[in-house]
């Protein structure tokens, strides 16, 4: 598929001179809000490949000992004389606000100052830039692309928005020619990037704090097409419209993906295990791939045939995805099994869109089987909140009690209208049973005197709710109520986060 032109090649926007170093060998990089997990992974990048790291964030991190343990110098709180006199550069996260001490000493000293975004995009002069976008499973799709290039000897560089032991982290500089990055729409930021390779996964609604609408979010993934290099390659959902009409922007060759006759790329002959699929790959007319998932849900079947097109494009060799894919493990707080112990089943999960919350509560009904299903949702800032209200309270038909903590809100201020006693009232209108318990302290002590043997609890939210997770852990393993099972484990560790071993499923 190609867009239709005049005739004439469209001008490519100018691009302004880039402060990054193309030589970071001792080059001295400061990151304000390095613990956030983009910048946590672009910062062992940089110390990957050579550059002297330093960085400060408001409260310590998870990752934060690994960070240093690697030779990064980690400030907590931000102060203008935290800004190493060697500087060549300073990096910051979209949520670091103007009136910062260390970013107003950069702007004073005359050092380069960037967007995270800005320097991904950068990194994109070195290397040949893969981009996974769009509004659901760019960690997991990005995840699998840096899977199936390592496996397929390409040895590939990476910065991802989730850990994955699997992979060694958020991050990682391989020696071969490829960067993949994890490729988010939220204020515009994936329009610095300049890929040779990329994906546009689905749009829709999300992130309506810095986008007017549908239309506008379309539009940017559209100016995201359009970036893509002439010679590289684009592939889109070919079940979801809006990512077929943003792909008409593109100047590079254009291929789809989907379960549809249509696609290029077309899984057929599914066949799904409790919840995890194995399936042929049909290239048009050709059977390209067979192969099968160890992660569940019909929508990482979706996500793999991005990934596989765009590895393929790339040189890994068929036979070498089939094989990958199927010791494919995830990343972190992608249904993540975190343990069991006395027939209650303990998942993570980093679902925060009505979209997001309905196919993973599928996923694990069909992996895991439960007799009772709960669920921990905290709702991810008070615009997304009041936005898909009514959404998220239909969201979770049949499950035995949603628990509903405050919301998350980064980057903004409480709203009353858009709050979480607001969203237990809405559910509960819907004839489902809800409660809210304001503090993420209260949450496990309560679901510790009511769960039972064939019980699954699931936690659901982009903010800091896996601490929940935490506890449930640390309190069924300690207890004389839950006993830890001895056995091999299921479980892909949650990042350094204690799990409990688990027999296989």
């Amino acid at each position: 598929m190609h867009a239709e032109v005049d005739g004439s090649t469209p001008a490519r926007p100018v691009r302004p001179v880039c402060p990054i170093p193309t030589d970071l060998e001792n080059a001295g990089v400061h990151m304000i809000g390095i613990g956030g997990a983009g910048m946590s992974g672009a910062a062992a990048l940089l110390r990957n490949l050579g550059a002297r790291v330093s960085g400060s964030d408001l409260t310590p991190f998870e990752g934060m000992g690994k960070m240093l343990h690697s030779g990064i110098h980690v400030s907590i709180g931000h102060a203008k004389t935290q800004v190493p006199t060697d500087a060549r550069l300073v990096v910051i996260s979209a949520a670091i606000p103007q009136a910062n001490p260390e970013l107003v000493e950069a702007r004073e000293r005359g050092i380069p100052i960037v967007k995270y975004a800005e320097l991904l995009g950068g990194l994109m002069r070195i290397r040949e830039g893969v981009a996974i976008s769009g509004t659901h499973g760019k960690s997991t799709t990005s995840g699998m692309c840096v899977h199936l290039f390592q496996q397929g000897g390409l040895s590939p560089s990476f910065v991802i928005g989730a850990s994955s032991a699997q992979l060694g982290g958020s991050s990682g500089a391989g020696s071969g020619s490829h960067l993949i990055v994890e490729s988010c729409e939220f204020d515009r930021s994936f329009l610095k990037f300049r890929p040779k390779f990329a994906a546009i996964l689905n749009i829709e609604p999300d992130h309506l704090d810095c986008y007017r609408d549908l239309d506008d979010i379309a539009e940017a993934f559209a100016a995201f097409a359009g970036n893509v290099a002439a010679d590289g390659l684009l592939v889109c959902n070919a079940d979801d419209p809006r990512t077929a009409a943003a792909a008409l922007a593109s100047r590079a060759r254009v291929e789809t993906f989907g379960f549809c006759e249509s696609a290029d790329w077309r899984a057929c002959n599914l066949r799904c295990d409790r919840g995890r699929f194995s399936f042929d790959v049909r290239y048009r007319d050709r059977l390209a791939v067979s192969t099968s998932l160890a992660i569940p849900g019909r929508y990482n079947v979706s996500n793999a045939l991005a990934a596989i097109a765009l590895a393929c494009e790339a040189g890994v060799r068929p036979e070498d995805v089939a094989g990958a894919l199927p010791t494919f493990l995830g990343v972190d707080r992608r249904l993540t099994l975190r343990g069991a112990a006395r027939g209650v089943t303990i998942l993570d999960d980093y679902a925060h869109h009505p979209t997001e919350i309905r196919v993973t509560i599928e996923a694990a009904r069909a992996r895991y089987e439960p007799k009772r299903m709960w669920v921990v949702f905290q709702p991810h800032q008070h615009a997304r909140t009041r936005h898909f209200m009514s959404q998220f309270a239909e969201s979770f038909i049949g499950i035995e009690e949603i628990i509903v903590p405050d919301v998350y809100g980064a980057r903004e201020q409480a709203q009353a209208d858009a709050d979480s006693p607001e969203l237990v009232r809405r559910i509960c209108g819907n004839g489902q049973r809800a409660r809210y318990l304001s503090r993420l302290e209260s949450v496990a002590p309560y679901l510790i005197e009511r769960v039972g043997e064939g019980d699954v609890i699931l936690i659901m939210g982009a903010g800091d709710v896996w601490k929940v997770a935490d506890e449930l852990v640390e309190r069924f393993c300690g207890s004389d109520r839950v006993r830890c099972p001895a056995g091999p484990a299921d479980v892909v560790p949650a990042g350094g986060r204690r799990t409990i071993s688990v027999p296989a499923a």
